[in-house]
């Protein structure tokens, strides 16, 4: 009897998630769209924090997830998709997919996961008042360039000449100063290595090589995100030690990564979609910046590498992976 009735509670609190779904929207169950421009991108942790605001995928909100695979050029061509699919708001996983959905709609709704520089690209009017129908969260990667650096330096102190990673996205000049401006404080020389697309890394890499760069920054790109496994791999191969700005190169065996929490950030854009289901205009609610940042190690990868790292070093890291 008591397992009848607790399944009677279960089934009374569904069917009242459902109902209060619908309130919130007209009588509609809400859908979502996501965007990103390919896998690496922490879609989960939006999905977790839509479900601890009380919207269950399949039951009382449905998703629709798009993904570029790698190819940006397809992004406006889905966000299009998405709109002639009329979903209620669009969640957008980085800068690329941010401005392919813009390109396309200017009623929908937008919530951008992640986003750089969007006030100085023209995404929003302001950080305070984004205006018209988008807002979100931007990650700081390019003002972490020199961070990263610092952080390099007190991991490999030995470390003089840095190869830079860097290709077509639209802060990727200016992520380039900045860390040039790290590079004169910390006495590092820096190689600039341009990547124009995914075919162009083999060849980059000889070149890093052949240069003989003791180590290698990769700047944020959504295109080296998409090919995130095959640098990591690269890097193992030319054993070149480098630093991302994402956690997800080193959890597939890169060996320092430093940047924002992009998981959390995510979780928090789906704060913003409950508040814009619920009424709010995108355009009132302030862009957020990182409250946190994670520092990770990859140990076994410097093992491999046959580097040792200061334990000061250590100590600092969020997460060491053994």
């Amino acid at each position: 009897m008591r397992l009848i009735g607790l399944a009677i509670l279960l089934v009374a609190s569904l069917i009242l998630t459902a109902l209060d779904a619908e309130a919130q929207t007209g009588g509609a169950i809400p859908r979502i769209g996501y965007l990103s421009p390919g896998r690496g991108f922490p879609f989960e942790a939006l999905r977790e924090g839509l479900q601890a605001h009380g919207y269950v995928e399949g039951s009382t909100i449905t998703i629709e997830r798009r993904s570029a695979e790698g190819h940006p050029e397809r992004l406006q061509e889905l966000a299009a998709e998405l709109v002639r699919l009329r979903v209620d708001v669009i969640v957008t996983a980085d800068t690329s997919s941010t401005r392919a959905t813009q390109r396309v709609t200017s009623t929908i709704p937008i919530v951008f996961a992640l986003a750089d520089e969007p006030e100085s690209l023209g995404i929003v009017a302001s950080l305070a008042k984004p205006g018209a129908n988008i807002t979100g969260f931007t990650g700081l990667m390019v003002e972490l360039t020199g961070k990263r650096l610092e952080l390099l330096k007190e991991a490999l102190p030995r470390v003089t000449r840095v190869a830079v990673l860097w290709g077509p996205h639209p802060f990727s000049a200016k992520a380039l100063k900045e860390a040039e401006r790290a590079a004169r404080t910390t006495g590092l020389q820096l190689q600039p290595t341009e990547v124009r697309n995914a075919d162009e890394l083999d060849s980059a890499f000889a070149r890093i090589a052949a240069r003989q760069a003791d180590a290698l920054l990769v700047l944020p790109n959504a295109m080296f995100v998409a090919e995130r496994k095959r640098i990591v791999e690269l890097a193992a191969k030319h054993r070149v030690p480098t630093i991302y700005n994402l956690r997800q190169y080193v959890d597939l065996g890169g060996l320092i990564s430093y940047g924002a929490d992009t998981a959390h950030m995510s979780r928090r854009a789906a704060t913003y979609v409950d508040k814009i289901l619920k009424g709010a205009k995108p355009g009132d609610l302030p862009v957020e910046q990182p409250t946190k940042f994670e520092f990770v190690i990859n140990l076994k990868t410097a093992r491999a590498l046959r580097l040792t790292i200061p334990q000061t070093i250590l100590l600092q890291a969020d997460q060491v992976i053994e």
